[in-house]
């Protein structure tokens, strides 16, 4: 009864607006006092807080989130999509395809969704507007392509589930670098199709000469560079994912002076907004292992093992069953309060199950970047939609083909888990 009803007002906080950290804190100090008593979550209140933000590797997020701020301010969205429409233009609904190999670069510097898909939303849908694309499929196609920070390194949500978890933050970034190259490769395959099928979606694209081609070396060299000293230095086990976030953060900052973008007044405002988005995360943090400590004292998940050790079905049906969940709440819920919530508990039973938690973790991300475009709560429709004055039901409809396509990719990847495994296997010590 006390879960049930913690369970309850967790919900209700969170579909108040309530922000998350502050819905899961809440929730999880009235469950340890119920349970528990009054000692015990003043227990709990007195040490697990600073015990679950005060370790080293915390000391990434910030660092990525101060490096995708930078790069942000310093403007290179709008090159980007510029030099992947002169290499790409010429390919059938070329502006299209742009944006999503634009998407995907960004992502590649950048770890947050919503900001991608910002970003992305002033700078590619006026294009394609101009050039007469079918206007759902131009804000569908942003929507999506938005959700591949979530996925490709360094993403901030690899690492928070990471910590979660408590596996390798190293080898969960590089876990996600063939997914996402997937997931991009699935959005450009299904732009394609949808245009084959009906050209008047889409316009041809230009031919544009090599000379052209070639000038557009200087925007994307830097950001190939960052992205390289980043995740590569990892990879190779040169540096620590938080050596390589400061490696980072100094590179986006020296590409930013070179090409003189930024000046004092951007990088206080990178500064302010990392501060705030790490205070929001490390909030959730703090709040979501006080609800595990509860969850814990509630037998909950020791009881799930069991029940799922007793059920008489292939692993694979009851992860169908568990993705299907994540599935719903990533309608309704943001992505880090999923794992927040769903980690602590999930995970010892997809372990039962004989599966490794670096490709579960991937799987459950996959499955919550659908969640940003579904309804009736997908963020990034909603983003795309207040940035365009577009309706979010004419965006929802052009998500559809792409979050089907996605769900096939899911399929794939559940199916062979060492599409997900092999790379971060091959790493460097």
């Amino acid at each position: 009864m006390v879960l049930a009803g913690v369970l309850v007002l967790l919900f209700v906080l969170l579909l108040a607006r309530v922000p998350v950290g502050v819905a899961i804190g809440v929730s999880a100090v009235v469950g340890l006092l119920a349970h528990g008593g009054p000692s015990a979550a003043v227990g709990f209140l007195e040490t697990t807080p600073y015990a679950a933000v005060s370790t080293y590797t915390l000391a990434a997020i910030p660092l990525f989130i101060l490096m995708a701020q930078l790069v942000l301010k310093s403007g290179v969205t709008t090159e980007l999509f510029a030099a992947a429409r002169v290499w790409v233009g010429r390919v059938p609904a070329g502006l299209g395809v742009a944006t999503t190999t634009t998407g995907a670069t960004f992502a590649a510097v950048s770890g947050s969704s919503t900001a991608a898909a910002a970003a992305l939303a002033s700078t590619t849908i006026p294009e394609m507007e101009r050039e007469h694309y079918d206007g759902r499929l131009a804000n569908g196609l942003v929507a999506v392509v938005g959700t591949l920070a979530a996925m490709v390194p360094p993403s901030i949500i690899l690492v928070f589930y990471a910590i979660l978890a408590e596996v390798s933050v190293g080898q969960m970034l590089v876990a996600g670098l063939v997914p996402g190259l997937l997931v991009t490769v699935t959005i450009i395959v299904t732009t394609l199709v949808l245009v084959h099928r009906k050209p008047a979606l889409a316009p041809a694209g230009r031919r544009y000469t090599l000379a052209e081609k070639l000038r557009t070396v200087p925007v994307l060299g830097p950001v190939a560079l960052l992205f390289l000293l980043v995740v590569g230095s990892i990879y190779l086990g040169l540096t620590t994912p938080t050596e390589s976030a400061g490696l980072g953060v100094a590179g986006a900052l020296v590409i930013g002076l070179a090409r003189r973008r930024l000046d004092l007044a951007r990088i206080r405002d990178a500064l302010v907004e990392t501060l705030t988005s790490t205070a929001m995360i490390l909030l959730i943090i703090a709040s979501a292992y006080l609800f595990g400590y509860f969850m814990t004292l509630t037998r909950i998940t020791g009881t799930l093992v069991d029940a799922i050790a007793g059920v008489a079905a292939p692993p694979l049906a009851i992860f169908a069953l568990i993705a299907l969940v994540y599935l719903v709440l990533g309608a309704f819920l943001d992505q880090l309060a999923i794992l927040a919530l769903t980690v602590p508990v999930v995970l010892p039973v997809v372990e039962q199950l004989g599966y490794d938690p670096i490709w579960f973790g991937v799987m459950i991300i996959l499955l919550a970047e659908i969640g940003l475009v579904t309804p009736p709560l997908g963020m990034n429709v909603f983003i795309v939609s207040k940035a365009t004055g577009r309706p979010a039901e004419e965006i929802f409809v052009g998500v559809l083909p792409y979050v089907a396509a996605l769900l096939v990719l899911v399929a794939v990847l559940a199916a062979l888990p060492g599409v997900v495994l092999w790379l971060p296997e091959t790493m460097g010590g």
